[in-house]
């Protein structure tokens, strides 16, 4: 890999976050928001943020590709061997809602695989980090993973369950970047998705997880492969690693039943 100046980015990102919370503060998000398609809500605060990280990371490592929610129709490079993969603001309707659970997350991709994350979540005054093979903290502090072992009664991030699910229910933030990092931080034990997703909204997620001691993959349990053209996944299963199999059986026979969200 190059030699990457990490704190740099972690302070990019910092700025990036500093710039939406400006907006969230200053209550402008009802009359700067709108659905670029159908559910899925964009604002002035994501462009700007967009824009911000994009000008500064790749004035920073111009040989790096880029792929990010608000800008992926170009691929810019999508696809290298370095590809910068970014979410400017992952959890928008938490974010114009004046809700916390939203968070700026970075992440370089290598070949296929996410080697650095950092979620920036300044409503909750968290900042995530991870580097591949090396750490993961939250403020500092090392992240060690959940390690529960029984399926049923396991801790998941939900508003409601439907009758006859046997879970606890922990708070939801909108971002599943930060619903992922809360199984790093022992706080939740199960996080899946059975929709077909993207891969910004869970690539620096990916990495704090995993080094914390998670399990990631798809929703059907297989490994996730970035940077590819497109950005999409099935899904995604972020547990604990002793849950794994239990999960991705329950998972797996839903899928079948029910087939992928869109």
């Amino acid at each position: 890999m190059a030699d990457i100046d990490f704190d740099r980015v972690i302070a990019i990102a910092q700025e990036g976050g500093a710039l939406a919370m400006r907006d969230w503060q200053l209550g402008k998000k009802a009359d700067k928001t709108w659905e670029k398609s159908p559910g899925q809500i964009v604002s002035d605060a994501d462009l700007a943020v967009d824009r911000f990280l994009r000008l500064e990371l790749e004035k920073m490592l111009p040989e790096a590709g880029w792929l990010s929610e608000e800008t992926h129709i170009d691929h810019s490079g999508a696809g290298d061997e370095l590809t910068w993969v970014v979410d400017p603001i992952d959890g928008t309707k938490d974010f114009v809602a004046g809700k916390t659970g939203w968070c700026v997350s970075v992440a370089l991709v290598q070949n296929d695989s996410p080697v650095f994350g950092i979620l920036v979540a300044p409503a909750m005054q968290e900042v995530w980090i991870a580097k591949a093979g090396s750490h993961a903290e939250v403020n500092g502090r090392a992240l060690i993973a959940s390690h529960v072992q029984q399926y049923d009664g396991c801790r998941i991030p939900a508003e409601e369950l439907p009758p006859g699910l046997n879970f606890t229910v922990v708070p939801k933030p909108n971002s599943i970047a930060l619903r992922m990092a809360m199984v790093a931080d022992d706080r939740a034990d199960v996080v899946a998705s059975t929709r077909w997703g993207h891969e910004w909204d869970i690539a620096a997620a990916h990495v704090i997880a995993t080094e914390a001691g998670a399990s990631v993959t798809n929703a059907l349990g297989e490994t996730l492969v970035y940077n590819g053209t497109h950005g999409k996944a099935l899904g995604v299963l972020c547990c604990s690693e002793n849950l794994f199999g239990e999960a991705v059986k329950r998972i797996g026979k839903y899928v079948t039943e029910n087939g992928a969200s869109h």
